[in-house]
């Protein structure tokens, strides 16, 4: 049944997961601007004015607006006086698309707009528009749509070949409409008088699909499902190509608390509902196309809120309204809060994997064809903590890693290592970092040998699925060449890249601390192309000149520079690490599978260490020596990220962003910190960094960034971590592969169980 599913791209809840209706998403292909992700300003934007002209500016950006809106919950405001002699400026740029090719499909630019008083052509501001490298001339907004009524939000259409037909000069205009990055509005006429301008749902769209007035279909199969101050909608995609996206409405008061009995009968209520209490229902957000999932926030626990969804289309025709759901929000311990953290973040790895390979996508919003090894291979670890718990039933996510494990079978492989980045659709490597990316990547291997490894010791049942699963790992992990990474025979170092056509040309040694420490163990752990155990000490923790200069330049630091550290931070002293620490992801990405617990080797003991480098960390948060906005001690952890601002040093590299993976993943190190992260992210940012897939990869107090991204590498260090901490299971099972005690023996570990304290809460 499960494999059919698959076939068909249609989950076992009859919902299509993100991923696997990407690639042909309006949303991506004609929508510029639909909503802020945050209140007060809108962080893709940029404005500034010149006395004695006014334009309102928060923190150098556009206001954003939550009344009126067109699209729920917010729109842009565009407040300004055109003086004699001033001037002002106003830039909506594209958003952020991180690994996802930007194209816009369309020959008109539309812009929704709202003017409380009216607006004439003359009082109207100008207009332009920029792809990278070029523009078109200004003309008033407009200029070909005639005066706009007061208090009602207008569509104006503007075809680029009113832009581009007022270009004179003595070359061709280089404008690419499908690679706008900017629209530009500026002062026009100097009226002197003030006016107010709001602007929602900006889209590129072919002028033929403006004539389409038939609305699509409302949306089928909506659930809902209460956590503690949030909700969980998910819904079927609606069967329509032209579908941009999805809008929430919510009705709490009367309608949705009339009825507590149960849900179903409470649903069958609301819709039967008419008249005025009908019209409660208020529309409260607006979902890209690419998410049939949604969470709001109705309330503290105790609230009841019911629920309808309507689909939108490129033209702006709304469906009619779906059936009604509802719940009520519920208090939850510190437990259930755990659990409901690690299902939702759980998701991204179900949801959002390939519909072809399983495998997790590297980014969500992003390019539906780009799969990523090493964050699949933490999400092959995510997959069993979530069989484990029953966020799906067993027999299905065991469907899902063998999805995985076949792909991996027949995928592009170079001496038994899989580049970075495959195309989900066929296997073939896709060299995102530049043309010499197009081989073997050791270390994403690394990642993902490691999820695969504890799969095979997981999935231990005498069933075709999970038998086929154990031999195909085992196949998989022994067609490994590790040995031939090392490049020469002789070499001290294994080497990160290699490409069948330009070899070792990117060059780079696998030197530590960092991220690579499992690449050395589970090279010299290899039943098949092994390498010597000494080469842990003279590769990762090396200290040839070799070593110390590859340091100095990563982290342009002479502290840790040979390996070892010693110094001390806010009191804590740190035996191995760059600087005081750096970013987290170094003490997570080998340690998700590899147990720390009880052992050393001739520097540290990494669970000690690790949990030192969590609480400078934290003290670092709680200091916070550039001020920036919200941290503290519940709210910190920095780590590699969509928007983490490179992060290898503190305070040097810290830009404001905090990645919820840094703190939450290190919950076994630093236990109560952590909750106490998990406790405020959740219960005070929740509105704002709680989406579909659990907490998003980051967010910036500082400068109100708050984009719903979430990235392969980090929702599984949130989903693992916390269970690691809570039953050490992924570490269980890792290290009862039969190759890894030989290989703690071989580099010399011993056992150090006084230094190290309870890490599991079975434990403690």
């Amino acid at each position: 049944m499960w494999k059919l599913l698959l076939a068909t791209g249609i989950a076992a809840h009859g919902i299509v997961p993100a991923a696997r209706c990407l690639a042909a998403d309006a949303h991506a292909r004609h929508v510029f601007f639909d909503n802020s992700a945050a209140g007060g300003s809108y962080y893709h934007s940029a404005a500034d004015v010149t006395a004695p002209s006014e334009l309102a500016i928060v923190d150098g950006k556009l206001p954003v607006a939550s009344e009126p809106a067109a699209s729920a919950p917010n729109c842009l405001q565009i407040a300004w006086t055109s003086a004699f002699g001033g001037d002002w400026h106003a830039r909506i740029n594209a958003a952020t698309r991180y690994g996802q090719r930007f194209e816009l499909h369309g020959d008109t630019l539309v812009l929704s707009c709202y003017s409380p008083d009216g607006l004439t052509p003359e009082q109207a501001p100008l207009l332009g528009c920029m792809s990278p490298g070029a523009g078109v001339p200004s003309i008033s907004l407009l200029k070909h749509h005639g005066p706009l009524p007061a208090g009602e939000w207008t569509d104006v259409a503007i075809p680029f070949e009113q832009f581009t037909g007022l270009i004179r000069g003595t070359r061709d205009s280089t404008f690419d409409p499908e690679k706008l990055s900017t629209l530009q509005l500026m002062q026009g006429l100097d009226d002197g008088r003030p006016h107010v301008l709001y602007i929602d749902d900006i889209r590129v769209v072919q002028r033929e699909q403006l004539e389409d007035d038939a609305p699509p279909p409302p949306p089928q199969e909506l659930t809902i499902e209460a956590g503690e101050r949030h909700v969980d909608l998910a819904w079927a995609p609606v069967a329509d190509a032209d579908v941009t996206s999805y809008r929430i409405y919510r009705a709490t008061g009367p309608v949705a608390d009339s009825l507590q009995e149960s849900a179903d009968r409470l649903a069958e209520k609301v819709d039967n509902v008419t008249g005025a209490e009908s019209d409660r229902f208020v529309p409260v957000a607006t979902r890209p196309a690419h998410f049939t999932r949604a969470v709001d926030f109705p309330g503290p626990p105790g609230t009841t809120a019911a629920y309808k969804v309507t689909a939108v289309d490129i033209a702006g025709n709304e469906s009619p309204l779906s059936t009604a759901v509802a719940a009520t929000t519920r208090a939850m311990t510190d437990d259930e809060l755990l659990t409901m953290i690690q299902r939702g973040c759980f998701r991204y790895y179900w949801d959002a994997g390939h519909r072809n390979a399983g495998m997790a996508i590297e980014i969500l919003p992003g390019e539906g064809d780009r799969v990523a090894l090493g964050g699949s291979g933490f999400g092959v670890m995510a997959l069993v903590v979530g069989a484990e718990r029953g966020f799906r039933p067993r027999e299905e996510i065991a469907a899902r890693v063998l999805q995985i494990v076949r792909f991996l079978k027949s995928a592009d492989r170079f001496h038994g290592a899989w580049p970075h980045f495959f195309d989900g659709s066929t296997g073939k490597v896709d060299p995102f970092f530049g043309p010499y990316d197009n081989g073997g990547d050791l270390v994403e291997t690394a990642f993902m040998v490691q999820g695969l490894l504890a799969a095979r010791q997981y999935f231990d049942r005498d069933t075709p699925a999970e038998r086929e699963i154990r031999a195909t790992v085992t196949q998989l992990w022994r067609e490994v060449e590790w040995d031939w990474y090392r490049r020469t025979p002789d070499s001290p170092v294994l080497w990160w890249h290699w490409s069948p056509d330009a070899a070792w040309h990117i060059n780079h040694p696998l030197i530590g601390w960092n991220e690579t420490m499992i690449v050395y163990l589970l090279a010299i752990a290899s039943p098949t192309h092994g390498v010597p155990a000494e080469m842990y000490y003279s590769g990762y923790a090396g200290q040839s000149d070799m070593h110390v200069a590859y340091r100095h330049e990563v982290s342009r630091t002479t502290r840790g520079d040979h390996y070892a550290n010693g110094g001390t931070y806010y009191g804590i002293t740190l035996d191995v690490g760059p600087g005081n620490g750096g970013e987290l992801f170094f003490e997570q990405f080998s340690f998700l599978g590899f147990d720390p617990r009880g052992k050393r080797d001739r520097y540290t003991n990494y669970f000690q260490n690790n949990r030192n480098i969590a609480r400078i960390a934290h003290a670092y948060a709680i200091d916070n020596p550039r001020e920036r906005k919200g941290y503290g001690a519940d709210c910190w952890g920095r780590s590699a990220g969509v928007n983490s601002g490179g992060g290898r040093s503190i305070p040097r590299d810290d830009n404001g962003t905090i990645c919820p993976s840094a703190a939450l993943g290190m919950m076994p190190y630093t236990p109560d910190e952590s909750l106490a992260a998990a406790r405020h992210f959740y219960r005070d940012l929740g509105p704002k960094i709680w989406g579909a897939y659990g907490f998003h990869d980051g967010f910036n107090e500082t400068d109100n960034w708050f984009d719903e991204v979430y990235m392969g590498l980090n929702q599984a260090q949130i989903v693992v971590g916390i269970e690691n901490y809570r039953t050490g299971l992924v570490w269980k099972c890792f290290m009862a592969n039969p190759e890894i005690q030989p290989m703690l023996d071989a580099i010399g570990f011993e056992p150090d169980p006084a230094s190290t304290p309870p890490a599991t809460a079975a434990a403690r």
